[in-house]
């Protein structure tokens, strides 16, 4: 294996430092370059998820008559906003993951380009979808304005809840990439898995619902301690659940520093294959 391609944590972060403002440029030309020639321009990436919105709610609330934790008190707007904070959690996991087995051979130009930091197009879709994330976010945060529902200070607790998550995907983004350069049907596989971690999440159902042996099967679920943290700090109130997120970031660290050894150590072929 070549030595040109430092694999340490040392050399991740100075490689991260020094290319940022090519990583600013690339994220910006990356969700600008999205909606290019659009009429609503980045509007477009509120309507998925209010869409899907839209239909959840109809099909549990309205059909189903589903109320979050069988509360007979609870409105439609609540349970819509249940139902939304846990969607854009997955929304942001969704599009990194969908994206990864293709960031490379989509890229293939640079592949060619020696000096082209490579490593850097997993942190490119990572940013990207973080700002579309954060549309949505904001979309969540005026409708609970609107709707007069009651936000919690514990909301600025929100970016480090989602910290293990960020460092999972990034890791899991490095093999994907990696992956996908010599199996080019990973997309289909992915896009499968992703697809099933929607509904093996509290997204649509509280996890005090399930019995216990369902509730460890779903915690392994890397978006099932974001939705629910996420939920407990700006909409409920509850305390910060310090254990799980913990051993959640460990987790996160070993997956983040095996993902970028993997794609060091695999990056030698892709001239070769793409």
């Amino acid at each position: 294996m070549s030595n040109n391609h430092p694999a340490t944590p040392g050399a991740m972060l100075r490689g991260f430092l020094q290319h940022r403002e090519l990583l600013r440029e690339l994220v910006k030309r990356d969700f600008i370059g999205r909606y290019k020639g659009s009429m609503l321009g980045v509007v477009w990436s509120l309507f998925n998820p209010l869409l899907m919105l839209a239909i959840y709610t109809f099909v549990f609330s309205v059909a189903f008559k589903a109320r979050w934790g069988g509360r007979s008190d609870e409105s439609k707007i609540a349970f819509a906003i249940v139902l939304f904070s846990g969607i854009i959690v997955h929304s942001f996991f969704a599009e990194c993951l969908n994206r990864a087995p293709s960031l490379i051979t989509s890229h293939a130009n640079y592949v060619k380009k020696v000096v082209f930091p490579l490593e850097i197009l997993p942190w490119m879709a990572l940013f990207s979808a973080m700002l579309h994330f954060l549309v949505s976010f904001g979309a969540l945060l005026l409708f609970c304005l609107i709707s007069r529902v009651d936000i919690h200070v514990g909301i600025l607790l929100i970016p480090i809840a989602l910290l293990p998550l960020m460092l999972m995907i990034m890791g899991m983004s490095w093999i994907l990439a990696s992956l996908g350069v010599y199996l080019r049907d990973l997309s289909q596989v992915i896009g499968m898995l992703v697809t099933i971690s929607l509904f093996l999440a509290p997204i649509f159902y509280p996890i005090d619902s399930l019995p216990e042996a369902y509730k460890a099967f779903l915690a392994w679920n890397p978006i099932t301690l974001p939705v629910i943290q996420l939920r407990n700090l700006m909409l409920w109130g509850k305390p910060f659940q310090w254990e799980e997120w913990a051993l959640s970031l460990v987790i996160g660290l070993v997956i983040f520093q095996i993902g970028y050894w993997w794609f060091q150590k695999s990056r030698r072929g892709f001239a070769d294959v793409v």
